[in-house]
């Protein structure tokens, strides 16, 4: 165990005075991986800030139960108290009928059409805000609550939430092909990186192997070399994130304040950034590795 891990311990002290010899190529190398990164994650970053902005300017979708005409005190009761218990109700609100048509006359101006009604037609209903608000749950909650006896109809207005849903998915998925593409950018970086050192240390693999180095002990510089480079790409690439939404918070900010908002963009959370240099040292492994099979198996056969 000891062994391998002096070999380990000298794989990477190499690796890092090839990259600390080298430091314009080196230093290149990570500025692409930084850029392949950046973009994908920062349209990571600006679809999260989108739907927070989006929550907060459309609010909590709502369903309006309106009850039955002949509905009872009793009734009235009962269905208010059955609403509270329910596990997917969060908060309950009771407009009763005179006070949704004193309402009425103030937001449409028809005191006069009012006046002359000899009785009151609107309903007492329950303004209901659900914990769950997925197309389908509040679809759900709603189909539920409409068999209920003495409710005459549940109103859920949830055109907005469907738009929503809709579009995000499509900039989810949106953001899951320009990730990939970048992936793939990533990898092919790290991939001709590692080929020109194996150009480059040819004679000294060579050399290697006549003494009795194993593949492994060859292998292992390398497979260095592109998770160190994915690892400080990764790095690199939360640091442009974090200037560049510095400098658009500051502009955003002068924004809200013109509309009376205190919104402010949120960046990548420390959990998302150790994601973020996960993913890329894994991608800067795998592109070490198939650089390795593929120009490695000419020096063997040399």
């Amino acid at each position: 165990m000891r062994v391998w891990l002096q070999q380990h311990r000298r794989a990477l002290g190499s690796t890092l005075r090839r990259l600390y010899s080298a430091p314009a190529s080196s230093l290149f190398s990570i500025l692409v991986i930084a850029a392949a990164l950046s973009l994908p994650a920062g349209l990571y970053v600006l679809l999260q800030n989108a739907q927070n902005l989006a929550q907060q300017v459309a609010g909590a979708p709502q369903i309006s139960v309106f009850l039955n005409l002949e509905a009872s005190q009793e009734d009235i009761t009962r269905i208010g108290n059955r609403l509270a218990q329910h596990g997917g109700i969060q908060h309950i609100e009771f407009v009763p009928r005179a006070q949704a048509l004193d309402q009425l006359k103030r937001t449409t101006g028809l005191n006069d059409v009012i006046a002359g009604l000899t009785q009151n037609p609107l309903p007492d209903a329950y303004i209901i805000q659900p914990r769950q608000e997925s197309v389908a749950d509040l679809a759900a909650l709603r189909d539920e609550l409409q068999g209920w006896p003495k409710i005459a109809h549940v109103q859920l207005d949830s055109d907005w939430v469907r738009k929503l849903e809709a579009l995000f998915h499509f900039a989810q998925q949106t953001l899951v092909v320009v990730a990939s593409l970048f992936g793939v950018a990533l990898i092919a970086v790290t991939f001709n990186t590692i080929r020109l050192q194996i150009l480059t240390r040819r004679e000294e693999i060579e050399v290697s192997r006549l003494i009795g180095a194993t593949d492994t002990f060859i292998r292992r510089p390398f497979l260095y070399l592109g998770v160190l480079q994915g690892l400080l790409g990764g790095f690199l690439s939360s640091l442009i994130l974090t200037g560049c939404l510095f400098v658009l918070g500051s502009s955003l900010s002068g924004l809200a304040q013109l509309y009376a908002s205190d919104y402010s963009l949120h960046g990548l959370s420390i959990h998302e950034v150790l994601i973020l240099l996960i993913f890329s040292s894994a991608l800067g492994w795998l592109g070490a590795w198939l650089s390795i099979a593929q120009h490695l198996k000419p020096t063997r056969s040399g």
